[in-house]
């Protein structure tokens, strides 16, 4: 007779959980810790504290270290990455700030996917109805690694939109970091360089890397105006 009164709570629980990690709490969550994050990047400016010399108290090595980790976390909340790999150039010089630009980049990639694939994917692929939707999340899942080498080397697509595109779709996580290790190399370079190089903007580093970023961003623009009519067909 005191069967139901335990089996009562316990299914109470069970039903609590059950909506507590569902795939719309998850999802809210990630909204709402996306949402915290953009809010403390508009109000701290972590920019300028990246930019502010701090690296001569901590010590070299050290101090790309945790650049690349600031990095990674900034790049969650949307910051862009083009003024953090400037930054990187500004105060490491070529080779140290391409190995934080680079280490911060695949960190912030790796944690975005790691979110929107824990949190969002189960709410948000349902979701995938339209013909344009289901064309993109086809090339990402079959074409993983060519999709975002491609996406990474010419830029157009936001960091932040490619991570969670690709998080919602089952491309595989080595698949996905390492295209965006591998691709992001060129471009980022250039943006450190040009970031080394800022106070001397007519020397031929300078000159070169801003070509190479205005000539990969025109690129970006004519691939994806080329790939529009496959997007639009049949998935």
């Amino acid at each position: 007779m005191f069967e139901p009164a335990v089996a009562r709570p316990s299914g109470l629980a069970a039903r609590c959980t059950r909506v507590l990690f569902s795939p719309w709490s998850r999802l809210s969550l990630l909204v709402a810790l996306l949402a915290a994050g953009a809010t403390c990047v508009l109000l701290f400016e972590p920019q300028r504290f990246l930019s502010g010399g701090w690296q001569a108290e901590v010590g070299g090595a050290l101090a790309v270290v945790l650049f690349a980790v600031a990095y990674g976390v900034c790049t969650v909340a949307f910051m862009p990455r083009p003024v953090l790999n400037l930054a990187a150039g500004a105060l490491f010089g070529s080779q140290l700030g391409l190995l934080g630009a680079l280490g911060g980049t695949v960190l912030g990639a790796g944690l975005a996917f790691g979110l929107g694939r824990i949190l969002g994917q189960d709410a948000l692929r349902p979701l995938l109805r339209g013909r344009w939707l289901k064309a993109v999340d086809g090339q990402l899942s079959r074409h993983g690694f060519r999709s975002m080498l491609a996406v990474r080397l010419f830029p157009g697509v936001p960091f932040w939109a490619a991570n969670y595109c690709a998080s919602v779709s089952r491309m595989s996580w080595p698949a996905f970091l390492l295209a965006t290790a591998l691709g992001s190399i060129p471009n980022t370079a250039a943006y450190v360089v040009a970031g080394a190089r800022a106070s001397t903007p007519t020397s031929p580093a300078f000159l070169i890397a801003m070509g190479f970023i205005t000539i990969t961003g025109l690129a970006g623009a004519l691939v994806a105006w080329r790939k529009r009519h496959k997007l639009r067909g049949p998935a």
